[in-house]
């Protein structure tokens, strides 16, 4: 078994494992809503948007190139 079938096939696990320990619904209120959802999604939310900030904010820091070529003038 190749390491990349490995390391897929154990996220996978851990997913489920982590989705079947968190099924309770909780209630989640941000400023006048309220909604109930379960605990796993909730998380699963929070990841994506984090991702998105993170994908949006990338242009604002810059970024060291590790090969950088001198320039000739």
């Amino acid at each position: 078994m190749n390491l990349k079938l490995f390391t897929t096939l154990a996220l996978i696990a851990l997913a489920t494992i982590f989705i079947v320990q968190n099924v309770e619904v909780v209630e989640v209120r941000f400023l006048f809503w309220k909604m109930g959802m379960s605990r796993a999604l909730m998380f699963v939310l929070l990841v994506l948007i984090g991702i998105a900030v993170g994908w949006l904010l990338r242009g604002h820091f810059p970024h060291k190139l590790k090969h950088e070529e001198p320039k000739d003038s």
